[in-house]
């Protein structure tokens, strides 16, 4: 037990794979890298890790109390994530490729990367009921404990996040003189963040 973390192991499998889960952050991470390059995936790579972190001190102060007895706020939060998952996902879908250029802007994909992360039902859902089971209330230090977790999602999310930006770098590369494939896949990234945001609709 580290710092009243109940098997501290398992917190890092738990973590390792709910970052493994496909989801509307994994999307714009990679559809960042295929437009802007690895500086690009990185600055969404931040950006998720800021919402992350956010979203887990916000659950400490209490919000995740408020949002377990308040349905209806949790249901605007579910609504506007959908809302702004489908409106990147139309934009990837109907944006003609003459009109669509390099990302130049490393703060437009971290700040698109933070949105998506707070405004996702699944990650806030994570810190209000699976985080709390890996903390031990006879033995947890308070403060110490939580930034023991903070630091060690953050530091889980930097290595794969990376690792899968240097990955679909790599690829985009290969793919960039075969333009109708890669905006064919542009196009099903977009119609999975739909699809995202219709199922975090309903």
């Amino acid at each position: 037990m580290i710092l009243g973390i109940h098997d501290f192991a398992a917190f890092v499998v738990a973590v390792l794979i709910f970052l493994m889960l496909p989801g509307p952050g994994t999307l714009t991470l990679l559809n960042s890298t295929g437009k802007g390059g690895f500086r690009a995936g990185a600055a969404a790579t931040l950006g998720l890790i800021l919402g992350d972190q956010l979203l887990l001190w916000l659950a400490v102060a209490g919000i995740a109390a408020l949002l377990q007895t308040s349905p209806l706020v949790f249901r605007g939060v579910q609504y506007l994530g959908a809302a702004y998952l489908a409106y990147l996902g139309l934009r990837l879908v109907f944006t003609q490729a003459a009109a669509r250029k390099p990302s130049l802007s490393a703060g437009q994909d971290f700040r698109r990367a933070l949105l998506i992360t707070l405004l996702n039902p699944k990650a806030i859902v994570f810190y209000m009921a699976f985080f709390p089971l890996f903390i031990d209330p006879r033995t947890q230090q308070g403060f110490a404990t939580f930034a023991a977790m903070a630091v060690t999602i953050a530091a889980l999310t930097l290595a794969y996040c990376l690792t899968l930006v240097a990955l679909a770098g790599f690829l985009t590369e290969r793919m960039r003189a075969n333009r109708a494939l890669a905006r064919t896949l542009e196009r099903l990234a977009g119609i999975a963040l739909v699809g995202f945001g219709i199922k975090l609709a309903q």
